[in-house]
């Protein structure tokens, strides 16, 4: 059966039970996802060192890891051609093109990301940002923000502030608002004696950070927590809660980041109730076994409730949804491809439900219809339209966009020593 036809047959299925296929359609088309560049270079970043630190470390060595930022951009637009819609770009500080000259994170400047910000426009892809707050000589007793000396914490104040202008830059440039965020790996691998000063310290950092406003059209500030991690296995200063009270106390992004929980918690339940307070939240979406690994998003059952709560609680527009994982065993293009499209695929699945019948069955009482619409849809052919949405967008459906990274592996990646 060809797309089209498969794709006729799935439209009258789901308009049987109130569901609009060209409608949901045209609603995946406009969601935006931002696709984390340290996937491309295994967060190398181009500050001359090899590998990270802080407990943030890609593993494998699949050959073909981009080396330069041309390399990057050559990757990135590579697996932007393969996925459908048009998207966003999520950058580290230690992207930054300083042209071989040694630049200090607090030194860095918007001139530093022109190169980005010129290759973005070209494509009309906006930029998001991060600081990094790791591997390096400051960040090496685990302590950046919080830290007890007043130099240090100084250093991590002013990369902050660093990056919010750089980020400002980005959005003002782009006509987009970029999202800078904040993560530090702050904590102590054992249990600690004093666990208020070290929050203390933090909080006076980010209201020193925060102190310059910036237009929201150009930047929004998130900040993003964390149960625990390499290092910090006993305590974690920027916590979730920590971070939630911030948030809402300062009108800032909280970022929920699905690998940064307990593996028992579900981060989608996370999302209704964060956004009673707060107008909007950054989701980093991953993919733990275990503990806060990073593997490439797939089309789990955490995934597609992740998608399930941000459609049915009608937060499209409130939530901006970014990738984060890094996936060194595997060619590292297809890696973005195959994440970005697993979001995508679980997005479309839930604006596949009908959500008004649901809805109103519960409120009604009848969990039994419910239970059984929600069991019935499952079988449904939402494949036959997420490959009609692929060829719509002029992307391969189904696994032909392998293909095409397999030829780029051979004709690009694998020539790079």
């Amino acid at each position: 059966m060809t797309i089209a036809r498969a794709y006729a047959s799935a439209r009258q299925q789901y308009a049987e039970k109130g569901v609009d296929t060209a409608k949901a359609l045209k609603q995946l088309a406009a969601i935006r996802l931002s696709l984390h560049c340290w996937q491309g270079d295994d967060l190398t970043g181009f500050e001359g060192r090899r590998s990270s630190s802080g407990g943030l470390l890609a593993t494998g060595n699949y050959p073909g890891r981009a080396r330069t930022a041309d390399e990057l951009r050559a990757d990135l637009a590579k697996a932007l051609s393969l996925i459908p819609g048009s998207h966003r770009v999520n950058l580290h500080a230690i992207y930054a093109e300083t042209g071989g000259k040694r630049v200090e994170r607090d030194e860095l400047r918007p001139e530093h990301f022109v190169g980005w910000v010129a290759w973005a426009h070209a494509r009309k892809l906006g930029l998001d940002f991060n600081g990094t707050f790791f591997a390096h000589r400051l960040a090496e007793s685990g302590r950046t923000l919080s830290h007890p000396k007043s130099a240090i914490r100084r250093f991590w104040v002013d990369h902050a502030r660093a990056c919010r202008r750089i980020g400002a830059f980005m959005g003002r440039a782009l006509k987009t608002p970029c999202i800078t965020n904040i993560w530090i790996p702050d904590g102590s691998k054992d249990t600690p004696a004093d666990r208020k000063t070290p929050r203390e310290l933090l909080r006076s950092s980010l209201d020193e950070i925060f102190r310059q406003p910036y237009n929201p059209a150009y930047n929004l500030d998130a900040l993003e927590g964390k149960l625990f991690g390499l290092g910090s296995e006993a305590y974690v200063v920027g916590s979730h809660e920590f971070y939630l009270a911030y948030a809402v106390a300062h009108r800032k992004l909280l970022c929920l980041d699905t690998g940064h929980f307990h593996p028992t918690e579900s981060v989608s339940d996370k999302l209704s109730a964060v956004l009673c307070q707060l107008p909007r939240v950054l989701l980093h979406v991953s993919r733990g076994l275990r503990w806060d690994s990073d593997h490439v998003v797939t089309l789990t059952d955490d995934t597609r409730a992740l998608a399930e709560e941000i459609v049915r609680g009608d937060y499209l527009r409130r939530v901006h949804i970014g990738l984060d994982f890094f996936d060194a065993s595997i060619n590292r293009v297809a890696a973005w491809v195959l994440g970005a499209r697993a979001m995508l695929q679980a997005l479309l699945i839930a604006l596949l439900e009908p959500s008004a019948a649901l809805r109103r069955l519960e409120l009604e009482g009848d969990l039994t219809a419910r239970l059984a619409l929600l069991e019935e849809l499952k079988s449904l052919p939402f494949g036959a339209v997420w490959n009609y949405y692929c060829r719509q967008q002029n992307v391969p459906a189904t696994q032909a966009w392998l293909k095409e990274v397999k030829a780029y592996e051979t004709s690009v990646q694998f020539k790079r020593r």
